[in-house]
């Protein structure tokens, strides 16, 4: 839903490319389906993202809802993907649209929302590795240390 608000900023001409900032190599869309990486203007990708997540989120045999069904082996390693892909998301935002955010006066909605996503990838191991969370580790570093990430 945060990403809706700053769609009218985050076009091709604007975000030719996936990234978090200057210090830090673009991402990369890899189609899971045909093993190709492609670079992409970030409103693609992040529409890739979207509705990558949102297929395995419908997708009974990877989110089970019926009783005695059960998840698949791989479901952790899933779960660390969506993960990544989202952080990736929300660096992008930080990087390439925190000033819309703050002309908007979500900033407060929307740190609040990264702070309760980073616990919760704390608390269930689902952070991506040290290089992906890079771009925000100041921030990350920030949250924990005045009481905003447990």
């Amino acid at each position: 839903m945060f990403y809706g608000t700053v769609t009218d900023f985050c076009t091709p001409s604007n975000c030719p490319t996936m990234s978090a900032g200057p210090n830090f190599e673009p991402y990369i869309w890899t189609d899971q389906n045909q093993k190709k990486s492609t670079k992409l203007p970030a409103p693609t990708y992040i529409d890739y993202v979207m509705t990558w997540v949102q297929n395995l989120v419908n997708d009974e045999n990877v989110f089970p809802t019926k009783a005695g069904r059960e998840f698949p082996k791989e479901f952790s390693q899933i779960v660390r993907s969506i993960f990544k892909q989202c952080f990736r998301v929300f660096a992008h935002i930080y990087y390439q649209h925190y000033e819309q955010i703050l002309h908007l006066r979500e900033e407060k909605q929307f740190n609040s929302l990264f702070a309760h996503f980073i616990s919760f990838a704390k608390e269930f191991n689902l952070l991506p590795d040290k290089k992906e969370i890079a771009p925000l580790e100041e921030l990350i570093t920030y949250m924990e240390n005045n009481g905003r990430i447990s």
